[in-house]
């Protein structure tokens, strides 16, 4: 273990002064802008709802059956679950420059032993989508730090517990259940994060410091003294016609060692995305490059492009993705590897390519909204390169997976059209910091535009 001690020693200085200084940075960023804001409002003359708290919270979840044929072994496996069990809450103050984001997921009490889900992989899960932290969101930001100083621009400071500015949507707040395998290559989630964003016409600009560490449970704490050692950097542009471009790149310390001491990822992303009213599409292109020191061991590439349609109460989605993955050693469960790993257990990669095709119907019962669906997904896996130690025809019993999928979606109460967009962030994406005091705590705005509702 010499290697990992020698770059814990290295990091602990350098990231160490670095993680301490970003930390009072953020703190003071923050409390800095809640008093400018406070100060700039007083001697303004404020209508009685912009002094008020405007709130909102609402709750969704999926019942889901899944069958995928062969699953392991040339087995087909059926399992049914309750996935996505969330609860969301949204306040503003001030007159929308005092903003908190809020969600509780609740996958780990009923999502353990994770979803069957062909090819997506991450934080020890294989083939299976793994249960989200219990606190998936926990973020305060401040709206308009600036106030009039800097004219028609608008900047925001945020910090908490959430979703990095890097890559594209949360797969949750996208038109089908399953999610994609390229989730760890296209997000950085669940991460004690400082970001700044500004916003001018149709230009964002973010950048964040965070903590590198994934989580290793649902109910597990982040490493704090982690928080600082790893970085990045989205600018999205808004065009005429729905259109949003965005392109990020990020540097994200050890983060399947808690320690600190494990491989670093350099990651790239790049998408163009579409959303009109009963129409969504995005293409998207990502990479992770994984380090040792300064040698590249390994590269995980995706591309993927997805859409979806609406007429009247039906919609047609389809996504075709290709992405290539690690392969790591399996435990005694074929569906499990170690964590954390390590370039050891590494025994190949994967290149997974997937069609899907989903269909659902949108009903409304007194307060709920429903929206039952279907999902078929045909994949292919082969081995990267040859000769391999991993065969996924071997493994699974056939190179070509099936995956069937019926439920139905519950919503209430107003949910997160966009997951993971703060501040600045959150008011271009049309999230409800940019009209939240309208709402007064009753919710109701239009959520055609986003395309899981």
């Amino acid at each position: 273990m010499k290697l990992g001690s020698s770059i814990v020693r290295r990091r602990a200085g350098s990231r160490g002064v670095f993680c301490r200084c970003a930390a009072m940075a953020a703190a003071g960023a923050l409390l800095t802008a809640g008093r400018a804001a406070a100060q700039g409002m007083e001697g303004m003359s404020m209508p009685d709802s912009a002094k008020r708290i405007a709130w909102s919270v609402g709750a969704q979840a999926v019942g889901l059956v899944t069958r995928v044929s062969p699953a392991f072994g040339g087995r087909a496996y059926t399992e049914g679950y309750l996935t996505q069990p969330a609860v969301m809450a949204h306040a503003s103050a001030l007159g929308g420059h005092v903003v908190g984001t809020g969600t509780l997921n609740l996958e780990g009490w009923t999502l353990r032993r994770g979803e069957l889900d062909p090819g997506i992989y991450g934080e020890g899960y294989v083939d299976r989508r793994h249960p989200h932290t219990y606190v998936h969101e926990a973020v305060l930001s401040a709206v308009d730090a600036l106030g009039r100083a800097d004219g028609a621009g608008v900047l925001s400071l945020s910090a908490g517990k959430g979703f990095v500015p890097f890559g594209t949507d949360d797969p949750m707040s996208r038109p089908f259940v399953k999610y994609p395998v390229n989730h760890h290559l296209a997000q950085i989630l669940e991460r004690v994060v400082a970001s700044a964003g500004y916003r001018r016409g149709p230009v964002l600009l973010e950048a964040s410091v965070f903590g590198g560490d994934e989580p290793i449970g649902p109910g597990a704490p982040p490493v704090w003294r982690r928080f600082g050692d790893s970085r990045a950097g989205r600018v999205t542009v808004s065009l005429p016609g729905g259109l949003e471009a965005q392109a990020s790149r990020a540097f994200v310390a050890s983060p399947e060692f808690a320690t600190g001491a494990g491989p670093d990822q350099r990651k790239w992303s790049a998408s163009l995305r579409m959303a009109r009213a009963g129409r969504y599409a995005l293409v998207e292109w990502a990479r992770s490059d994984e380090y040792n020191g300064s040698r590249r061991s390994f590269r995980f590439q995706s591309v993927l492009g997805e859409g979806s349609l609406d007429r009247g109460p039906w919609r047609l989605a389809l996504r075709g993705e290709r992405t290539v993955r690690p392969e790591e050693e399996r435990l005694e469960d074929p569906f499990r590897a170690p964590r954390p790993h390590a370039d050891a257990n590494l025994v190949g990669t994967t290149r997974w390519t997937l069609a899907t095709a989903g269909v659902s119907r949108a009903w409304t019962a007194g307060a709920l909204r429903l929206r039952p669906f279907a999902e078929a997904t045909h994949a292919w896996a082969v081995a990267q390169a040859r000769p391999a130690v991993f065969i996924p025809a071997d493994f699974y019993g056939s190179s070509r997976i099936w995956s069937l999928s019926a439920g139905v979606r519950v919503g209430a109460g107003m949910v997160h059209p966009r997951m993971g967009r703060y501040g600045a962030a959150d008011a271009q994406a049309g999230g409800e910091s940019a009209g939240a005091a309208a709402h007064e705590g009753h919710g109701g705005h239009d959520e055609s535009h986003h395309p899981n509702r």
